[in-house]
């Protein structure tokens, strides 16, 4: 079977006064069947090249689905009289929501079982579930194509029906007021940007529009402050923030807003007493300060220092209690959770051992305390919750990730972190996992994982998934880039806009030291990354094309140039904090450097695994489809190239607990399949 050759229609685009022209621009016409015809003709193709694995796709996926506990469920939390707790059922692969009242012991109530609402359905998601203050009704909403709009529907927790309520097109945030019959949400533009907030008022369809956000950098947010006094607006973009908010008593009261957006400066608040706590950049602030203020004067000028700022500590988040206060923060790339006791003025943070790991301060939703919910992962360990008592400073295991199917033991498995060199000299953090008995020499495979955007940070975690790879002999490991925030503020700020190019030089560094400290070699070495992730993916085979045997992007961001100057589709508008705005030509041509579409070069490139989604609502499903098709024209290799789509989701693929395990096995046996052609 013969790789598509994908049809070649003259398009051309001027900025600038610079000429491109896109033969496969055409492929944007979603509706049109040649369209569709080159996407299943795509995926004939690489099932026809993946047709030696089928079997092996499916042993992988048997033994990845085995080590799940079936009927699982989350640990239960206790909010308003009631015990909440998420379950499954064997053979079923969506949630059961649930809900006890007062005890444990006392009789299940099933708040809602998205199993029957995904009856039929090709893709399913919840998106949120929401009680009433008087616990007497249920608000949720639910995504049935996969391009994350959602419906909010509500419903009687004493009657067991479903209201005629019905809101559509929205973000699927829900949030009650205290009067149990208003609930406030958000809408999308044509674009899909979160830019209105409604009032609904049950058994009325008259929504008030509370909020419209003019602005098309911005997006909007909505939340209820912990002490569940307040409602919150909350407006951002990239750099800037301005917060608004009504007593949670009074939905028609007017908004005050905390501080209006000023450039550059950032802000989040929570509540308790009379008093705001807000994590911000203020002041030269890069990575963070914690201020307060009085809840009747939220402006600036009346901020005053909580937590000063630390140069070489990152401040993530933070958790209020009435004797205490718990701060989540990063330094040289781990996370600490400290803890500072008002009583007596001390302060201590909890101690974690492995040498890369994650921790995060859990759900806690009550003030008058002294019991910190923590939860902790490494690369090694699966994820567990803790309770932990901030007097005695005594930790007890709640609940530990099950490992089932084998004979998991986390004492087989090591972990590492690195440290390589960048061309400018900047260290480049690398975490890393593989199986003891893993021998590291130029012949062990390694699959390098980055993302490097937006300042998101992928820290080191456990996957009961990845021990298919580690059993098999692969190193898996992450790099650190810059443009995430694992060093810091400034790591992400060296690698947007015109730094954008440290985040590719980063990880080609990356894997280069990998080689030359002799974990793997070129011929073993693999990269993957998903989204902006999938977009670095593209910009570092361009560029050094042999350093890796082979790649996989999942539904990669590798049309930039194009889809930043195009502001009708999703996110673009709000994008240009991180990439730039192309109609300025100094960001056009920064960008047009490394777009991937854009240099794709008649040159050798590693073997290729290419994966999207048709309803894909971040990363619209053309511009993998026109990269493939462009690779394809003007590679000078034999090696494979096949392209994937799934017909049925969007962003995060396929949904179902377990349906997403397909693709993990697919890109599992591609990795294992071209490792042997060596």
């Amino acid at each position: 079977m013969k790789a598509p050759i994908a049809k070649k229609i003259n398009h051309n685009i001027e900025k600038h006064q610079d000429q491109r022209n896109d033969v496969y621009y055409w492929m944007n016409q979603r509706e049109n069947p040649e369209v569709i015809q080159y996407l299943e003709d795509e995926n004939k193709y690489a099932d026809f090249i993946m047709d030696d694995t089928q079997s092996f796709q499916t042993e992988l996926f048997e033994e990845m689905k085995a080590r799940y506990k079936k009927d699982d469920e989350s640990l239960p939390y206790f909010f308003n009289d009631y015990w909440y707790i998420v379950r499954y059922e064997e053979g079923k692969e969506y949630p059961i929501f649930t809900r006890k009242k007062e005890s444990l012991d006392n009789a299940e109530e099933i708040l809602l079982d998205a199993n029957l609402l995904a009856e039929g359905l090709e893709y399913f998601e919840i998106a949120s579930l929401t009680v009433s203050p008087n616990n007497k009704l249920l608000a949720y909403s639910f995504d049935k194509v996969g391009r994350r709009i959602y419906e909010i529907n509500f419903k009687n927790l004493e009657t067991g029906k479903t209201f005629g309520d019905k809101i559509d097109n929205n973000t699927g945030k829900i949030v009650w007021a205290n009067d149990n019959q208003h609930v406030f949400y958000i809408t999308k533009d044509e674009s899909l940007r979160a830019d209105k907030v409604f009032r609904h008022q049950l058994g009325n369809n008259n929504d008030v529009l509370v909020y419209h956000e003019q602005d098309d950098t911005f997006d909007v947010g909505l939340f209820k402050t912990k002490s569940l006094d307040y409602i919150f607006i909350a407006t951002s973009s990239t750099n800037e923030d301005e917060q608004r908010f009504i007593p949670a008593n009074n939905v028609h009261a007017e908004w005050t807003i905390v501080q209006p957006r000023t450039e550059d400066l950032e802000y989040s608040v929570e509540h308790y007493g009379d008093l705001f706590y807000i994590i911000t950049n203020a002041d030269d602030a890069t990575n963070f300060k914690i201020v307060t203020t009085s809840v009747t004067k939220p402006s600036i000028e009346n901020w005053e220092d909580y937590i000063p700022h630390r140069e070489e500590v990152l401040l993530e988040g933070f958790e209020i209690f009435k004797n205490f206060f718990v701060i989540e923060e990063r330094e040289q790339g781990l996370l600490q959770i400290k803890i500072i006791d008002h009583s007596n003025n001390t302060s201590h943070y909890l101690e974690f051992s492995d040498p890369t790991y994650t921790a995060y301060i859990g759900i806690n939703l009550e003030f008058d305390t002294k019991i910190l919910r923590y939860g902790y992962t490494s690369l090694t360990k699966p994820n567990s919750t803790f309770e932990y008592n901030m007097e005695t400073q005594t930790s007890t295991l709640l609940k530990q990730q099950e490992v089932l199917g084998g004979t998991f033991n986390s004492e087989n498995y090591i972990s590492e972190r690195l440290w390589a060199t960048a061309r400018d000299g900047k260290k480049i953090p690398i975490s890393l996992v593989y199986h003891k008995d893993t021998k590291k020499s130029e012949k062990t495979p390694l699959l390098l994982y980055g993302y490097g955007s937006y300042g998101v940070t992928i820290d080191a975690s456990f996957s009961n998934v990845r021990l298919s790879l580690l059993d098999r002999g692969f190193i898996y490991a992450i790099a650190h880039i810059r443009g995430g925030e694992y060093l810091g503020r400034e790591w992400y700020e060296d690698g947007k806009m015109l730094q954008k190019m440290n985040t590719f030089t980063d990880f080609i560094d990356a894997g280069q030291y990998l080689t030359n400290i002799n974990y793997t070699s070129p011929k073993h070495l693999y990269a993957m990354g998903g989204s902006a992730g999938g977009l670095l993916i593209g910009a570092v085979i361009n560029m050094q094309s042999d350093l890796f045997h082979g790649v996989v992007a999942q539904v990669p961001f590798v049309d930039v140039v194009t889809t930043m100057l195009d502001d009708s589709i999703p996110l673009t508008t709000g994008e240009y904090d991180e990439w730039g705005n192309p109609n300025d030509e100094e960001y056009y041509q920064y960008m047009k450097s490394y777009s991937p579409y854009d240099n794709v070069a008649a040159q050798d490139y590693p073997h290729c695994l290419i994966t999207t989604g048709f309803h894909d609502s971040q990363v619209q499903y053309w511009e993998p489809a026109k990269w493939t098709a462009k690779l394809r024209d003007m590679k000078t290799d034999n090696n494979i190239l096949i392209f994937k789509t799934d017909m049925s989701s969007g962003h995060g693929g396929a949904s179902g607990r377990f349906e997403s395990l397909k693709e993990i096995a697919l890109e599992y046996a591609f990795l294992l399949k071209i490792d042997k052609m060596n």
